[in-house]
């Protein structure tokens, strides 16, 4: 008898600072319902508000019960694929968010440690999306803004859920060219070279156990 197949969560982002397009999103639906290594991709859109997006989260958590959760957000001026190495427990936004808020040095969860490192084999992940000529790095910062908000309430509840073997973290990716096209100079990266990268990061994830140990750190 064949075995169910494991649940893999993607979540993105809806379009946000006056954007028409979020790339996080694009990315995910287009994976939605993908077969990769032996789980099935379940596409969830986040808003990009504060406190709504760990709600949406939340809900996708308890109705899938997932084995691998990666979120994804939008890094503008970014020119890789850059897995996150850490979430730390603080919201300060630069700009509102989609619902105006615009929280200043708060908690995202009260409480709550200063940060959580990712458990996605984020060096692996690195060097599969470079073998297969796709520009990736490891990040050290998820910045203070939604996408850190997420990734932290994520990395939150995993620690305190009795689950073994479930991973988590968060990947952020470049804008897409149309969005590079009204911002000249900024990086971007097209949709299916950001889609074949996305599925390379999965298919490592739900199959390599040890994260490679190889030099990934940074000067500033």
């Amino acid at each position: 008898m064949t075995a169910p197949a494991k649940r893999i969560l993607l979540t993105g982002f809806e379009p946000f600072d006056k954007d028409s397009v979020n790339p996080s999103w694009e990315v995910a639906r287009a994976l939605d319902g993908e077969q990769i290594a032996d789980g099935v991709v379940h596409a969830v859109q986040l808003p990009c508000v504060f406190g709504a997006a760990m709600a949406t989260l939340d809900e996708a958590l308890a109705g899938l019960q997932p084995s691998l959760i990666i979120s994804l957000g939008l890094a503008g001026g970014r020119s890789e694929i850059t897995p996150e190495r850490v979430a730390i427990n603080i919201d300060d936004a630069r700009i509102p968010d989609n619902a105006g808020k615009q929280p200043v040095d708060q908690s995202v969860v009260h409480g709550a440690p200063a940060a959580y490192f990712s458990t996605l084999p984020i060096k692996a992940m690195v060097r599969q999306l470079r073998d297969a000529g796709i520009p990736a790095s490891v990040s050290n910062t998820a910045g203070t803004f939604v996408c850190n908000h997420v990734f932290y309430a994520l990395m939150h509840r995993l620690s305190r859920r009795a689950a073994p073997g479930v991973r988590g973290g968060f990947i952020h990716i470049p804008a897409l060219p149309q969005q590079a096209a009204r911002q000249p100079g900024m990086a971007s990266m097209a949709l299916d070279l950001q889609v074949q990268g996305i599925r390379a990061a999965i298919h490592t994830a739900m199959t390599v156990e040890q994260d490679l140990q190889e030099n990934a750190g940074q000067l500033h």
